[in-house]
């Protein structure tokens, strides 16, 4: 018997296909219901958000983001990467394939980018997988990271990754390439870990797949508090306990406003549940897409 929420098949590999005359480059891996997973950033391609464990049971369709990796670049690049633009390609890639209600998971800035698109089009999804995302990014967003910068230099004073942090947050109003905002980044990860001591295979990956394109979008802060209360689509929301950027008091503003969310906190993870824990991350997910209503409030 069919799964209630399968889609048509898309064989397994790499593939592209054009979109608003965009190319869209995507990975196919894995059987099962099907669930399009959307890359962090803005900037970053697919590679570090493999999830082997996921495709066990779920066909997982990791796409590039438009001026990432394979895919292509706007006219505008670096311009004109509003998290609406991402939202509208990948409803666009929903009906160029033609899947059937896919889960939709995005992680940090692409939990803005899947959280668009279910508010536009609430219909193209079975539910929503919200990793380490937010509903505002606005007011003293950027002060409380900074703030927590602070202490994970004053924690670590005297190494090697606090000095490392320290310079690479200062150097972010800098970055004027690719290559810099690439080497900012890597330098900021031991700070995006919940213990950069414990999770040193884990730094080693992310240093080794993250590679980063300066992408722009409108400045404007993101902001669809106002809009949460009316989206009648499941959600799971996940969050690492310790993510000094978008960590549980943003996941608790964004299960407490939606009406049909759930939340799992990973306690010994930072911004990347799916590398830190990687076991209890997949149980959440895989639970929630085998009944994505049971559970909700």
């Amino acid at each position: 018997m069919p799964h209630p929420h399968a889609s048509a098949p898309l064989a397994s590999g790499e593939h592209s296909l054009v979109i608003d005359g965009v190319r869209q480059h995507f990975r196919v891996a894995g059987h099962g219901p099907c669930c399009i997973v959307h890359a962090g950033g803005p900037g970053i391609d697919a590679g570090y958000l493999r999830m082997p464990l996921l495709e066990r049971h779920l066909t997982m369709v990791y796409l590039d983001p438009i001026g990432t990796g394979a895919s292509g670049r706007l006219p505008s690049h670096p311009m004109g990467y509003t998290v609406d633009r991402f939202a509208d390609q990948v409803l666009a890639f929903v009906e160029a394939t033609g899947l059937d209600t896919p889960f939709l998971l995005g992680h940090s800035h692409g939990a803005f980018v899947v959280l668009q698109a279910a508010l536009k089009r609430p219909g193209a999804t079975s539910g929503l997988i919200l990793h380490a995302g937010a509903a505002w990014t606005g007011g003293d967003f950027m002060a409380a990271a900074s703030a927590e910068i602070d202490r994970f230099v004053d924690r670590n004073v005297g190494t090697r990754e606090a000095e490392e942090v320290r310079k690479a947050w200062a150097a972010l109003p800098e970055i004027r390439s690719d290559e810099d905002y690439t080497a900012v980044l890597r330098g900021l990860l031991p700070a995006y870990v919940s213990d950069h001591r414990r999770c040193r295979d884990v730094l080693d990956v992310l240093r080794s797949q993250l590679c980063a394109t300066m992408l722009v979008g409108d400045r404007t802060p993101f902001d669809v508090r106002d809009a949460l209360p009316g989206l009648a689509v499941p959600t799971l929301v996940l969050a690492g306990a310790a993510d000094f950027i978008l960590g549980p008091r943003h996941a608790v503003i964004l299960a407490g406003t939606l009406p049909h969310a759930r939340l799992v906190t990973f306690g010994s993870s930072g911004h990347f549940a799916h590398l830190e824990e990687p076991d209890a991350f997949a149980d959440a997910v895989i639970r929630f897409t085998q009944d994505p209503g049971s559970g909700l409030p």
